[in-house]
């Protein structure tokens, strides 16, 4: 090579190392030596490294349950150009192996045009060593194909096991705490199905006895149950001696329920720290917790004690009456002592002598009836309380007939009254329902409504729950439209936020 000098115009000449080149034996175009001796556009005509690789595919995607099936039986959650969905496209390609994959990614389509176009960068050795790559686009098609678990879902009667709950009762606000309690601790993430039963009660339908028996452990640990199992034979094959049974669970709830009045007999009173024979039941949890209204003496019945010596209500709190207070007057700490009980006593609940007088009889009749209640610290003169009038009850037990009269008091207070339609209108939290249908249940609209009273009256019940702020009731600002102080409610702390998607609002803030 010359070089020009720029400064008196000389040429210099210099040497440079330079590669032998040859000529293709084809096009006749100047390359450096390879085994083929051919460039490579003539080697991409004479070979073609993803001949085994097909260019169109398909993908099954099952509509119900948003998953795509990842060879050969797994459905997988995929989201749109993801490495998930990547994965599963790639095990699709049979010829795949024979080159070396080096790049791959996804090529725009409309989302709604069920393809999938991907871009693969391959490497493959043909002709004595020589290394060719190559850039091409597999075009996919979703089909739609229902999987194994949707399609058992949706086939009619297909279930293995099935989990009955019953409560043999008038009110079933027992039912509506344990439905509280399976949605907080997502106890119902296997079934199947759920239905309401028209005797009260729910039916879980479960693909296998693994699944079924959890939620049989489940309801035994919030709720004293009574468990009977059974199983029917569906088919037999004799020449694998393989049976297919489908098991049934039958959980059968104490009959009572949270305000209910119950008599016990003397094993069980004697048991219990020598506590009065009518009790109220004031919760129903893993336990039966009972306390005296007279004394506020407490104690607990297990699930194993109750079975053995089993009670029923003698008045549910459907058959409480409105008492109106004339008079009251807190009971001594010397006055105490000579209660019989020797359990242990409640300090959330203060003793008073009350005088009351029927609320249907207020200035007809003015003889007040006279009656220690637990309630002393929530009443006060003029206040309206429900109560239990036993001496025109008419209770049919075996327990209650044994008692003598003295023993047995006239009036029981139970709660204090406060205005139901004023409660509801200014409720502005809410309760989820495992379905719909059982929360539309119009023969069961006022235990609801009483389960939620004892929400709002009982911290402690409360604690279990998931309650969730109700955006559609507003709270009043003006002073004057605020309702009772001393209503019992809910503060905002104690509830959560409701999780509402609105694609208008996504849409307006993208």
């Amino acid at each position: 090579m010359e070089y020009m000098n720029a400064s008196d115009g000389s040429s210099v000449a210099s040497s440079s190392s330079t590669k032998n080149k040859i000529l293709c034996c084809e096009c006749g175009t100047p390359i450096e030596p390879n085994p083929s001796n051919m460039c490579v556009a003539c080697l991409r005509t004479h070979v073609d490294i993803t001949a085994n690789i097909p260019k169109q595919a398909v993908v099954f995607f099952c509509r119900n349950c948003e998953r795509y099936l990842n060879p050969p039986s797994e459905w997988v959650q995929c989201s749109l150009e993801s490495k998930e969905l990547l994965s599963v496209c790639l095990k699709r390609l049979k010829g795949l192996k024979e080159v070396k994959l080096v790049d791959a990614g996804f090529v725009w389509t409309e989302p709604h045009s069920k393809r999938i176009k991907v871009k693969l960068t391959v490497h493959g050795e043909v002709m004595d060593g020589v290394v060719l790559q190559q850039v091409f686009v597999v075009e996919f098609t979703v089909n739609n194909q229902m999987c194994d678990d949707c399609h058992r879902t949706e086939a009619k009667d297909f279930w293995r096991c099935l989990v009955q709950v019953r409560q043999k009762s008038i009110n079933k606000k027992t039912l509506f705490y344990l439905e509280q309690m399976i949605l907080k601790h997502k106890a119902h993430e296997n079934t199947l199905g759920i239905k309401p039963s028209p005797s009260g009660g729910l039916d879980f339908y479960y693909a296998t006895d693994a699944h079924a028996r959890k939620m049989v452990d489940f309801v035994q640990a919030v709720l004293p149950v009574k468990v009977t199992n059974s199983k029917k034979l569906i088919s037999h094959d004799i020449h694998s001696n393989s049976y297919n049974y489908k098991y049934s669970y039958a959980l059968d709830v104490v009959p009572i329920s949270k305000g209910s009045l119950v008599c016990l007999n003397k094993k069980l009173q004697q048991q219990l720290g020598h506590i009065s024979p009518i009790c109220l039941v004031t919760k129903v949890a893993n336990a039966v917790h009972l306390m005296d209204p007279r004394t506020a003496q407490l104690a607990e019945v297990q699930n194993m004690a109750f079975w053995k010596n089993p009670f029923e209500a003698i008045c549910n709190p459907k058959q409480m009456i409105e008492f109106i207070v004339m008079d009251i007057e807190i009971v001594r700490d010397n006055e105490k002592k000579n209660f019989p009980g020797q359990g242990p006593v409640s300090f959330r609940h203060v003793l008073a002598d009350v005088w009351v007088v029927k609320a249907s009889e207020l200035g007809i009749n003015e003889n007040t009836i006279h009656t220690r209640s637990h309630l002393g610290h929530l009443l006060k003169p003029g206040d309206s309380v429900m109560g239990y009038d036993l001496q025109d009850a008419n209770i049919n037990n075996a327990d209650f007939e044994k008692l003598k009269q003295d023993s047995v008091p006239d009036l029981l207070l139970i709660k204090k009254y406060y205005d139901k339609s004023a409660r509801k209108q200014t409720r502005n939290w809410k309760l989820k329902h495992l379905t719909e249908d059982v929360a539309l249940d119009t023969d069961i609209e006022n235990d609801y409504n009483e389960f939620l009273e004892d929400l709002e009256e009982d911290p402690d019940l409360r604690q279990n729950v998931n309650i969730f702020k109700d955006n559609s009731k507003i709270i009043p600002v003006d002073v004057n439209d605020m309702p009772d102080p001393s209503v019992p409610r809910i503060t905002l702390e104690e509830m959560l936020d409701d999780l509402v998607l609105d694609d208008v609002e996504m849409t307006e803030a993208q």
